[in-house]
């Protein structure tokens, strides 16, 4: 079946867009997850379509062999999304890479889902607007991954995540047909919300070949402020202060020592690595307002007992700054053969003990972990670099996670704010989406993908 599924494919896409050697598919039968699962079980094929028409011919292959298709962008994606858990066809995105079109009177830009997102900001910017949702790895992350996973980053804080940017998406469906989701207009009251059915579905539902993003006007101008403390809760009392106070700032980024230092260690960029917490506020609008914004962020500050205040003072300091903390994972990567990272979100109310919980947690079963997050809204991100050879670190491990979302849970939270579920997770979902909802999810499943070729088990 392997030889027919290859010669089908090769039918219907150049042959140097359809990978067989058995090499080339394990290479793609893995993302950024660091999970076992990964390379249990490789690609039948590995495609890379250049348009619409080429994507219906593969799913139109796969319906025929009931193989499962699986949507691959960069593959930064860190809960399995990516991974061809039952084999299958991974469909490549990356030569689909085209702005199809930029319309800076409706601010508006329509994409296919190769493109990154550092592209469509940095086109945006260029022309006075501003695309918001920032992922850590937005050069390399592209747009359909996003809408996928619903990707959001440090801005959702004050901005939203991908969902809140998507206006409408054309997509191939699993009979090869193609639907639009919504329609040019900021505005669309008009049937249900495909948008944000499809948008952090995971491919399980439809293959998003265009997308059309809302752009809003760039900020005059941004600044950048690093605060350092000696006490974790004082950290975290002072993004509460600053939030009841009404000021939004862009971002509100959280760092804890065991980060500032292992990101130091590796990438020198001159963190205070005696300190137990950074907070990294970003504040943006005119000039005028930042100035009152950063008097009275700063006021906050020096009451919560910030040891020292950093600013930027120009677009390179303030880029240094965000590389920093962009730069934690992959210094976490360094300390051993793996690294995993997850996202728990809980209310503000109670971000103090879910940070001190997880690092409670982490001590008892002797892992480390560096621990970064968008406060400002909630969540943390957990970075565990461990040894999955070491049968009992893995084991440890695995209890660890558990017992992170058992807290997240207690504390009115839930297991995924941005990554999503994928694989890794989806043992866990049961324990924070009731059996109702649940069922109606499998439901829209089946009406979707009635021969569950599109990324399937994935979610649930």
């Amino acid at each position: 079946m392997l030889t027919k599924l290859t010669k089908e494919l090769n039918k219907v896409l150049p042959c140097e867009n359809v990978l067989s050697d058995f090499e080339e598919r394990y290479a793609y039968s893995f993302d950024a997850s660091e999970t076992q699962i990964a390379g249990s079980k490789i690609a039948d094929a590995v495609v890379f379509a250049q348009n619409i028409e080429q994507v219906q011919a593969v799913v139109k292959i796969a319906n025929k062999y009931k193989t499962p298709i699986i949507c691959r962008g960069a593959g930064t994606n860190t809960v399995g999304s990516c991974v061809p858990v039952n084999g299958g066809i991974v469909l490549n995105f990356s030569k689909m890479n085209k702005i199809l079109e930029f319309n800076d009177q409706n601010m508006t830009i329509k994409v296919q889902p190769g493109v990154t997102i550092g592209e469509i900001q940095n086109i945006a910017e260029k022309k006075g607007l501003f695309y918001p949702p920032d992922p850590s790895n937005l050069k390399v992350s592209t747009i359909g991954g996003s809408i996928a996973q619903n990707s959001a980053g440090a801005r959702c804080f004050k901005y939203g995540s991908t969902k809140n940017y998507v206006l409408d998406l054309k997509v191939v469906t699993a009979r090869g047909e193609i639907i639009r989701t919504g329609s040019n207009t900021i505005k669309n009251a008009v049937g249900y919300d495909l948008n944000s059915l499809f948008t952090g579905s995971e491919g399980t539902l439809g293959i998003v070949v265009e997308a059309t993003l809302k752009l809003i006007p760039k900020p005059a101008e941004t600044q950048v402020l690093m605060a350092y403390f000696d006490d974790i809760n004082d950290s975290v009392q002072c993004v509460n202060q600053i939030i009841e106070q009404k000021i939004f700032p862009s971002t509100i980024d959280f760092m804890d020592r065991n980060a500032l230092s292992t990101v130091e260690q590796f990438y020198h960029t001159g963190l205070l690595t005696d300190k137990e917490a950074a907070l990294l506020i970003e504040i943006d609008g005119d000039y005028d307002s930042i100035l009152k914004m950063k008097y009275n962020i700063c006021k906050i500050l020096n009451l919560n007992n910030a040891v020292n205040i950093q600013y930027s003072k120009n677009e390179t300091e303030a880029e240094n700054i965000w590389k920093a903390r962009r730069s934690s994972m992959a210094a976490c990567a360094k300390l051993k053969p793996n690294v995993t990272t997850d996202d728990v979100i809980v209310p503000r109310e109670n971000l103090a003990k879910l940070v001190k919980g997880v690092q409670g947690i982490c001590q008892k079963h002797n892992l480390t972990v560096c621990l970064v997050g968008h406060v400002g809204d909630g969540s943390i991100h957990p970075q565990i670099p461990i040894d999955f050879s070491d049968e009992r670190e893995y084991k440890e491990y695995k209890i660890a996670k558990t017992e992170i979302y058992q807290l997240a849970i207690s504390l009115d939270g839930t297991i995924s704010g941005e990554h999503g579920i994928g694989s890794e997770k989806k043992p866990y979902i049961s324990n924070v989406v009731e059996a109702g909802a649940l069922s109606y999810m499998r439901e829209i499943k089946k009406i979707f993908d009635p021969n569950n070729i599109l990324n399937p088990y994935k979610i649930f």
